[in-house]
């Protein structure tokens, strides 16, 4: 560990000497103004940065694109101002000295337009970036997912401090909203619904230890909790919208990165200065070898992960023709839990591993496509989206006997692949109407083997080998009627087809703001929403006495949900905002055991996944409560956060009975802030600038449920027998975490370094995950969640 930061130290010296002999600390800031709902570019924006004297700014050309250059760097904000339309104010954004500072301004016009010019209140900070979502969505920076302490540099766990999101465990990135299942977030990519973006993730589940996103691509993205708007289909829970930024088309830039927890490299720049088109690309490969050899415990065990990621990002705008882009993203990832080769009888059971068991785990994702946005005319723009995804869970399972030999035992391979066409075109019809109408279709391929090792054939014989295909269908419409520019009237309705047993689903959604006195707001919303099983439930396949096989769930409908929402909204002072939501959502058509018990999917995350061969529709489930926000934002280095939540979460199986879920934990509490110090701001003859950041964050929130043991069942059965009757009806103590980040920046004339100590559960607190049965020993285990998990990372830009 010594060494390690010792050479980090030495590197950064190095940088900061060669790269910091010039006191002319400035970037610059360019980007294109375009028309909210047109996407048409605005010429003649007036771009001010606030503050400066003499005033430093631009105006946008006839493709609405604007430079501004040598603006110093540090904290800055702007002033986007056009006749007609509702002034922008983009505050406090980071400009660093390794990297140029390119925005995608998108402006609203105003409904009640006068002759005169008149300056804006300031826009809506929470405002997203899809104008249909009406309530329960907020727009996230990427500053927020590498600034928030304990986030990893993750969107799923960044997006946990938000009113309504609680995280299902410490070492994946599972996400409870609502107290759903984490499976009913839909995960949006460049308008492509895309498989689980995370390392080591199991098939049907949407979270995972470790995310292949890469925050260094991403832009400015929605999370949506809950009533979204009609475009977005097959999802319960929420959606992570996720835009990626594209290259600099003027400068060849790049990135190098450093940490226990490996290496990554990044490149962007123009393709062609002349059309402004340019290329993004990321690409990591990391081993936790170093943690490891450092005795740090990240829930694996001995096992060692190992994966790697790459994103890219193409984009080639046209005069005549549209903007096309190509984008994509895939990883590899591995583990291996070897339990044969050690004493298992007094060790503590890993979260993922099972100490019965030699355990060979592969998993790859990926997803690729194309898009094509045109605009025809002032008031109408099309958009084209070709893509194709896929995601592969292999895995190779020993079992180990007392004697520490092993056996052969299983191999199997499930796979699912995507073939996505969607297209859709927005109309603006005047100031006051814009409609949208789209369609998707998506193609659905399944593939499962598995196969046991049989000692008499010297080899594996194949069980199952099963695959099929489906398709779903979407289309939707969606309407928003600005009835003035203090009351927005957002509907829509989104149809969904499943080819595979002809499932339909028509879902009405709606919502109204009204913005009344200084910076309030009310607003509502309802949504029914849908949401097909995944692909391995349907096509699961039952063996029968006379050796053929029958798929029993094939015919399961979708799982279904009402929301209905309410909100104020209070803008406090121009940095301070409080936020109260209530919300109510009805479950119905839920997946459940074809006999009476207390069995329901919506109990299911990533490492929880049970599937039964005979299940119908007939379960339910509730979630209620309310959420509260107080957010301080960004303002003279320094930001705060504080959310809560007050919920239930209850369902029905087929026993009719009223259970709490495994996600009922009844309440949650974070509290984050931040400061930015600047060291040496002042100094005249400095050759350098220097911050140090620090970040803190503290999680209080109600235990985990489990599933209780039956001990006497147990030891007859040498093996885990759990008492599914009281399922879920005890939990473990409460869960309490702080995280601790501090950051030393250093910025140069053209090189930006920062290196980054981020803890989490810094005071090592054992919470408990979930409960395990010692067949050695006979007695109950509580498996914790990770302790202190530190994180150390030098990262540098130019």
């Amino acid at each position: 560990m010594e060494s390690f930061i010792r050479t980090i130290s030495i590197v950064t010296f190095l940088f900061a000497w060669n790269v910091g002999m010039s006191q002319n600390f400035t970037q610059v800031i360019k980007g294109r103004v375009i028309d909210q709902q047109t996407q048409n570019p605005l010429p003649g924006v007036a771009v001010i940065v606030k503050g400066t004297d003499p005033v430093q700014g631009a105006s946008t050309d006839m493709d609405g694109y604007f430079k501004i250059e040598k603006v110093k760097i540090g904290r800055v904000s702007l002033i986007v101002s056009y006749l007609g339309y509702h002034t922008q104010y983009v505050d406090n954004i980071s400009l660093s000295s390794g990297k140029e500072l390119i925005l995608n301004i998108k402006m609203e016009e105003e409904v009640n337009q006068i002759n005169e010019v008149v300056v804006s209140a300031e826009k809506d900070k929470s405002e997203t970036i899809n104008t249909m979502a009406t309530i329960s969505a907020r727009t996230f920076s990427v500053e927020e997912s590498q600034r928030y302490a304990g986030a990893r540099n993750d969107v799923s766990r960044m997006a946990a401090n938000y009113a309504g999101v609680n995280t299902a465990n410490d070492a994946v990135n599972d996400i409870v909203i609502r107290g759903n299942s984490p499976n009913g977030l839909l995960w949006r990519l460049e308008g492509v619904d895309i498989p689980n973006p995370n390392h080591f993730g199991t098939m049907g589940a949407t979270g995972g230890p470790v995310s292949m996103l890469n925050n260094n691509l991403l832009s400015n993205s929605d999370f949506m909790t809950g009533a979204f708007p009609a475009e977005y289909g097959n999802a319960l829970s929420g959606v992570f919208d996720l835009k990626m930024r594209s290259g600099n088309y003027e400068k060849h830039e790049f990135l190098a990165q450093v940490g226990l927890n490996g290496f990554e490299f990044g490149a962007e720049g123009p393709i062609s200065l002349k059309s402004r088109s340019s290329y993004l690309i990321n690409y990591r490969y990391s081993t936790l070898g170093a943690m490891a050899a450092l005795g740090i415990d990240f829930g694996t065990g001995t096992a060692i992960p190992k994966y790697q990621d790459l994103s890219f990002k193409f984009n080639y705008p046209t005069k005549k023709f549209g903007n096309f882009s190509i984008f994509g993203l895939g990883g590899i990832s591995a583990i291996s839990f070897i339990n044969s080769t050690k004493d298992t009888t007094n060790e503590e059971q890993s979260m993922y591993g099972d100490n019965r068991y030699d355990i060979y785990s592969k998993n790859i994702m990926g997803v690729a496509g194309l898009t094509h946005t045109y605009i025809i005319n002032e008031k109408t723009y099309t958009k084209l989206i070709l893509a194709g995804s896929g995601i592969e869970n292999s895995g190779i399972l020993d079992t180990v006997y007392g004697n520490g030999n092993t056996a052969l035992y299983m191999d199997q391979t499930l796979r699912n692949t995507q073939l996505t066409a969607s297209f859709y075109v927005n109309k603006k019809i005047n100031v006051h109407h814009n409609v949208r109408v789209g369609i998707i279709d998506k193609n659905l391929g399944y593939t499962f083997i598995d196969s046991v090792y049989v000692a008499s054939l010297n080899g594996f014989q194949t069980l199952f080998n099963s695959s099929g295909s489906s398709n779903l269908l979407q289309t939707y419409i969606e309407w928003q009627y600005k009835i003035t520019d203090n009351l927005i009237f957002n509907s829509g309705v989104n149809y969904m087809h499943l080819t595979l047993n002809n499932s339909n689903s028509i879902e009405p959604r709606a919502g109204i703001k009204y913005l009344f006195g200084k910076g309030q707001s009310l607003s509502a919303g309802y949504g029914l929403h849908s949401m097909m099983q995944t692909l391995f439930v349907y096509f699961n396949e039952t063996r029968l006495d006379n050796g053929t096989y029958v798929r029993n769930n094939e015919n399961l409908d979708f799982t279904k949900a009402h929301h209905f929402v309410l909100a104020y909204d209070n803008q406090l002072t121009k940095t301070l905002r409080f936020k109260a939501e209530t919300y109510y959502q009805h479950v119905f058509d839920a997946v459940v055991n074809q006999y009476p018990d207390n069995y329901s999917l919506l109990n299911s995350s990533s490492i929880s996944f049970v599937m039964l061969d005979s299940m119908k529709n007939a379960g339910s489930g509730e979630n209620y409560g309310v959420e509260l926000t107080l957010e301080k934002f960004m303002d003279k280095g320094f930001y705060g956060l504080f959310t809560t939540s007050i919920f239930k979460s209850e369902y029905k199986g087929s026993d009719k009975v009223t259970h709490p879920t495994a996600f009922d934990g009844r309440f949650v509490f974070n509290v984050l802030a931040g400061k930015e110090f600047g060291l040496n701001l002042h100094k005249e003859n400095a050759k350098s600038k220097k911050y140090i950041v620090v970040d803190a964050k503290a999680t209080y929130a109600g235990g985990q449920r489990y599933v209780p043991i039956d001990l006497e069942k147990s030891a007859q059965a040498h093996s885990a027998v759990y008492d599914n009757e009281n399922a879920y009806s005890v939990k473990f103590r409460n869960y309490f975490r702080a995280d601790l980040r501090v950051a030393y920046k250093i910025e140069g004339k053209k090189v930006s370094q920062e290196m980054a100590f981020d803890i989490q559960n810094i005071s090592n607190n054992k919470n408990p995950l979930y409960m395990n049965y010692n067949a050695k020993t006979g007695k109950e285990e509580v498996v914790n969640q990770l302790g202190l998990f530190p994180m150390v990372q030098y990262r540098v830009v130019f």
